[in-house]
């Protein structure tokens, strides 16, 4: 297959720095989307990839799953995009798209795995996919994504990965006008939350453990905030919420949180991969119907209705623009949670 050389930002171990590298990107095929990437998200799965926190990183791996460009050339076969437009690509770039999951737009449950935007399976070229840490990407029409005209392109990037995995639960538990929605932590995914579950008429509570994210929550749409080591804050949100999105990355108790769940509420799970610790005791969640679930991403066409309802009221992300070259301190920054509250690289910068 004919392919073409881009620059690129690799990492090319786990304990060793971002830099500079060439890679092979494939010529567009018939019904492929050439994109010249114009700016990309940071997301913590660049990070724990780059880093092999999850094992299984193929190196080198180039980070970058919300892409965001121009359009600069399309197959004979696209009827999608044409050359010149404005164009998005989130966490996949491919699926089998003939197994049930695929069927039903749900190609991020792809029974034979999906392919991710990097790391993932490259089905053309062999090997890994490379991520939008990069000059340009080839995608498969189908996996590419139209921006709506009067969004911030920069602001946009991080709707691929962290509006995406909000949004999904929030449709598929169906909030809207006057539901009950509360969300844990206020970081990438957090703040996403709390926009769009707004934007969808639900009263927003978000549950942090700190006093300073106050004002910050309030000022991007919620209703009110609970301290979530503060018992008697606790106690008065008894029993209140329809619906939970649980953004937290790392290891926690979530018990306390079904407390605050109605009957048949449900807490989504979306930031956090592995074992709960304590143990999830079940007892609330019997004698009053409530779930304890997960979410993942979410398919295609529900990523293209997130972003025409982002379009519709102009909801965006919250952003920090990089270079390129300042990923290695932007990483170091993002585990110390000191960014609000997401980095978006100009991609501009790797033309330098």
């Amino acid at each position: 297959m004919e392919t073409t050389t881009v620059k690129a930002f690799a990492a090319e171990a786990a304990d060793k720095a971002l830099k500079q590298v060439e890679i092979k990107r494939r010529v567009a095929t018939e019904t492929d989307i050439e994109i010249e990437i114009l700016y990309c998200g940071v997301c913590h799965s660049d990070l724990h990839t780059a880093r092999n926190d999850w094992g299984g990183t193929v190196y080198p791996a180039v980070p970058g799953h919300e892409i965001v460009g121009k359009v600069t050339k399309v197959g004979d076969k696209v009827t999608k995009l044409k050359v010149g437009d404005f164009a998005a690509v989130g966490c996949m770039v491919d699926s089998c798209r003939t197994c049930s999951s695929c069927l039903d737009d749900l190609e991020q449950y792809c029974e034979n795995g999906f392919s991710g935007t990097y790391n993932g399976q490259d089905k053309h070229l062999g090997g890994k996919t490379f991520g939008g840490y990069s000059e340009k990407v080839v995608v498969d029409e189908h996996f590419v994504l139209k921006v709506p005209a009067n969004l911030d392109l920069a602001a946009t990037a991080p709707l691929l990965c962290a509006g995406i995995t909000t949004w999904s639960p929030l449709r598929h538990w169906n909030v809207g006008k006057g539901s009950k929605v509360a969300v844990i932590g206020l970081g990438g995914l957090g703040h996403m939350a709390i926009k769009l579950a707004k934007g969808l008429g639900a009263d927003v509570t978000l549950f942090s453990r700190s006093t300073s994210k106050e004002q910050d929550a309030l000022d991007l749409g919620a209703d009110k905030v609970i301290i979530s080591t503060d018992e008697e804050q606790m106690k008065s949100v008894k029993s209140r919420f329809d619906v939970i999105i649980d953004t937290v990355p790392y290891i926690h108790d979530v018990n306390p949180y079904i407390a605050t769940l109605n009957t048949n509420g449900t807490l989504v799970l979306v930031g956090y991969l592995g074992g709960l610790d304590p143990i999830l005791n079940t007892v609330p969640m019997i004698m009053g119907r409530k779930s304890v679930a997960g979410s993942l991403i979410g398919g295609i066409a529900e990523t293209q209705e997130m972003l025409d309802f982002c379009g519709e009221h102009n909801i965006v992300s919250e952003i920090e623009i990089i270079k390129m070259q300042e990923i290695n301190e932007a990483y170091e920054r993002m585990l110390k949670s000191d960014v609000k509250y997401r980095f978006v690289i100009d991609m501009a910068s790797l033309k330098n």
